[in-house]
């Protein structure tokens, strides 16, 4: 035993001294320090528990380490319009275990929680105060536009706890809501594609076609790079057209993917849309039907000019409407195509029309470029309608498919 002397009593104080310390458990405890070093000797009812060990630090009991918090969490509470293919990162007020489970996403996502790389973190357990830690979630394949997600960090015994023990006291919940893919990534992607007037160039990374996680990360954050005009295109429809905004160049390319995929044509880009851009861009299927755009001149004589993939293929007389009945100034979208009709309506005397027409392209409403039986053209004679003879209908049918843009000023 420890300070046994020689005939059997106890060694002077110099050596060593000695208390006995009481748990609420019940078992007795001695407590020796002798040079320096302290034992804790249990007695009672069995073996000490764990709970029971004593430790101490120059003979005082060491102090437990601080609980655990989650200092911030980035993007924030309720935050709005967040990228879906960035980071979430929630910073801790200490540093967690390497087995520490880590937080969920509600809907559940792939992806990997790191420290972040930039961080101090603190050397040991011997600091004396804990420095802020960062973990980072990367998506595996990004969180969806348009939708809320919930991050959970579970607490207690079974949540998230630091490398010294500690754990949060109480769950920790936050929403945030992502925003939308890019309009100036669904411009890249539509010129390349072929349904833009335009050439895209990158002038930076760009993610391959196939890589599809690389291309949701770029729909929300589009890589640099410039477009330029292809050659041929007259100054009114570069007027239009705006990098990185909604415009009716726009409008109409998408409506043109629309048709080739088989999908509802709003000229919207919705859900349904980048999927299937997504999906064009790594299957390579560009625009089969090239790029078409149309001015229909009220100017004397009356013509249509056609340009098809920087070219001109039509420049011919035709008809627009009286003054009883005019044909809208502005620019439209092909959004039917018949290659017969029987024209059905009012005249301005009250009369009604039955006419079969040939060749029909829709633009605005019941306005529609298309073959109509006359003895001249080149001058208002239509109700609406930008009337050509045969041939020349036949040829402007063949090019003005669904989302042509035609002007008419």
């Amino acid at each position: 035993m420890f300070g046994a002397g020689e005939n059997g009593g106890q060694a002077p104080s110099r050596w060593f001294s000695r208390k006995t310390v009481v748990f609420a458990t019940g078992i007795t405890a001695l407590v020796v320090v002798a040079g320096g070093l302290t034992w804790a000797l249990a007695s009672g009812h069995g073996p000490a528990p764990a709970s029971a060990a004593v430790s101490t630090h120059n003979g005082k009991p060491a102090a437990p380490p601080p609980p655990l918090r989650v200092l911030s969490i980035a993007p924030a509470q309720a935050a709005h319009g967040v990228n879906g293919a960035g980071p979430v990162t929630v910073v801790f007020s200490a540093p967690l275990a390497a087995t520490s489970p880590t937080p969920s996403f509600s809907p559940a996502i792939k992806g990997t929680w790191a420290p972040a790389k930039t961080q101090s973190q603190p050397k040991g357990s011997k600091a004396k105060t804990q420095q802020p830690y960062a973990m980072v979630f990367t998506p595996a394949t990004q969180f969806r536009p348009h939708s809320t997600v919930t991050l959970n960090i579970p607490a207690g015994q079974t949540g998230v706890r630091s490398a010294a023990g500690a754990v949060l006291s109480s769950p920790v919940t936050e929403r945030f809501h992502t925003g939308s893919y890019s309009t100036m990534r669904l411009q890249q992607l539509l010129a390349q594609l072929g349904y833009l007037p335009l050439t895209w160039t990158p002038t930076g990374a760009n993610p391959a076609a196939t890589d599809s996680n690389g291309q949701l990360s770029a729909a929300y954050q589009p890589p640099a790079g410039t477009f330029t005009w292809q050659p041929g295109y007259p100054a009114t429809l570069h007027n239009m057209w705006r990098p990185g905004a909604d415009n009716l160049i726009q409008a109409g390319a998408i409506r043109a993917f629309e048709s080739v995929e088989g999908l509802t044509m709003d000229g919207v880009a919705g859900p349904s849309v980048w999927r299937h851009l997504l999906r064009a861009e790594a299957d390579g299927q560009h625009n089969p039907n090239g790029y078409t755009y149309a001015i229909a001149s009220k100017a004397s004589p009356e013509t249509l000019t056609i340009w098809h993939d920087g070219r001109v293929v039509l420049h011919t007389l035709a008809n627009t409407g009286i003054p009883a009945a005019p044909t809208a100034d502005g620019t439209f979208p092909v959004y039917e195509r018949l290659p017969f009709q029987i024209m059905r309506g009012t005249n301005p005397d009250g009369s009604h029309y039955a006419d079969p027409v040939q060749n029909v392209s829709y633009f605005n409403g019941g306005d529609a470029v298309h073959y109509f039986p006359r003895a001249s053209f080149g001058w208002p004679q239509s109700l609406g309608c930008v009337e050509l003879p045969l041939a020349q209908s036949a040829t402007a049918y063949h090019y003005l498919t669904y989302g042509s843009l035609v002007t008419v000023d």
